[in-house]
């Protein structure tokens, strides 16, 4: 399973050993899109849910996530977060709530895994909160769009 860092060479799952890496100041940064219609949004936008702040609920939730990843993910490091930032952006074309979370610790493991939960339970939580008005909303983009620190060093998508 060469180049799989969570397996070992017969090919078991593993935990990845950090204890010998160095501690640096690492960084990520995550995004993720929840598409709906525009009376959706204009209901999320004009704070006229019957939930109230879907936008303020939705960033503590993915502050959540992100200290709650370990307990999801199996094999993740449980790390003690420096910070957590979400930000939530309405568009209108088309209809969405972009959600863009970012992380950063002081550690020997990377916090990518932080900042895609944030996002991703930003998003959920979005749905939940207007489920009652359109359930077909879309989540859609997950990924990674920056890390930084430790040994590979820097990344950015394209």
């Amino acid at each position: 399973m060469s180049g799989f860092t969570h397996f070992d060479d017969k090919g078991s799952a593993r935990m990845v050993d950090v204890g010998e890496k160095d501690v640096t100041k690492r960084t990520a940064t995550a995004e993720a899109r929840i598409l709906m219609n525009r009376e959706t949004l204009d209901l999320i936008v004009e704070g006229r849910s019957k939930k109230g702040d879907v936008l303020g609920v939705a960033r503590l939730a993915g502050i959540m996530g992100a200290k709650k990843t370990p307990d999801l993910i199996p094999l993740c490091h449980p790390l003690g977060l420096n910070n957590v930032e979400l930000e939530l952006t309405p568009e209108t074309d088309p209809p969405a709530i972009r959600i863009e979370a970012t992380c950063k610790v002081t550690g020997k493991t990377g916090v990518e895994m932080e900042a895609l939960t944030a996002a991703s339970v930003a998003a959920l939580t979005v749905y939940d909160m207007c489920k009652a008005v359109q359930k077909d909303m879309v989540i859609t983009g997950v990924r990674l769009l920056m890390k930084d620190g430790g040994k590979s060093g820097r990344f950015e998508a394209s």
